[in-house]
């Protein structure tokens, strides 16, 4: 399991269009079941995205091919992470880890 954590390089260029482009994307990996949650920092300086990629490399291929990072407007760092305690309604995921 990954946390990434993007940050926006310049908020200001990035477009209605473009953030289109992205969410149509990242619902293509939420589909896949690759993507858990995926949501906006407040205040909006970027995104943090929870996967259940068990390959950083194949974290870094989907990542590659995201609209939003394409552009070059967003820089992110991955976090591998291994869930150890889980409250009872999460329990189950800990399971399938």
């Amino acid at each position: 399991m990954f946390i990434v954590d993007m940050t926006f390089i310049d908020v200001n260029q990035i477009t209605v269009e473009l953030t289109g482009q992205h969410r149509a994307y990242l619902k293509s990996q939420y589909d896949s079941g690759v993507l858990m949650f995926g949501g906006r920092k407040v205040p909006r300086t970027g995104g943090i995205l929870v996967s259940l990629h068990q390959d950083k490399n194949e974290l870094i291929q989907m990542l590659s091919a995201d609209p939003l990072i394409q552009s070059g407007l967003v820089k992110y760092t991955t976090t591998e992470i291994m869930p150890v305690m889980a409250s009872a309604d999460y329990q189950q995921l800990l399971n399938d880890l």
